[in-house]
């Protein structure tokens, strides 16, 4: 279980104070199913809120704890029936590989003709020809 600052910790809760609660945990508890939903989610979105129902205030800590030791995810804020966890997203080779490979332009991406089309350009040499003037 990761160890947040304080100062990260602090930007998490005030990112994640407009979300939604992705995955409920009632009467069942945690079940490997929900466990691994959540664990989807981590992996889709990094910061989730998980919303409680029917779970016992005693049981709460233990039950935060348990989630956060199974999938290795940091324990951002626990207020009431919310818990709002944080995993770092694991950056995938795949990912990588499309970020350098498209150039971006103004924040927007290119195409795979304008990038190629740059890449091109990059590898000719410019010439320069002579201009006549027509008059």
């Amino acid at each position: 279980m990761p160890e947040l600052p304080p100062e990260q910790r602090r930007s998490l809760r005030a990112a994640a104070h407009h979300l939604n609660p992705v995955v409920s945990i009632a009467q069942k508890g945690l079940t490997p199913t929900v466990l691994q939903e959540i664990d989807n989610c981590l992996k889709t979105h990094e910061l989730i809120k998980v919303r409680l129902h029917g779970i016992e205030r005693a049981d709460r800590d233990p039950l935060l704890a348990e989630i956060c030791t199974n999938l290795n995810c940091a324990p951002v804020q626990h207020i009431g029936n919310l818990f709002v966890l944080w995993r770092e997203k694991p950056a995938t080779e795949a990912d990588t590989e499309k970020k350098s490979a498209l150039a971006t332009r103004r924040g927007k991406p290119l195409t795979k003709k304008q990038a190629a089309a740059a890449s091109e350009r990059r590898r000719k040499p410019t010439t320069l020809t002579p201009r006549t003037n027509h008059s």
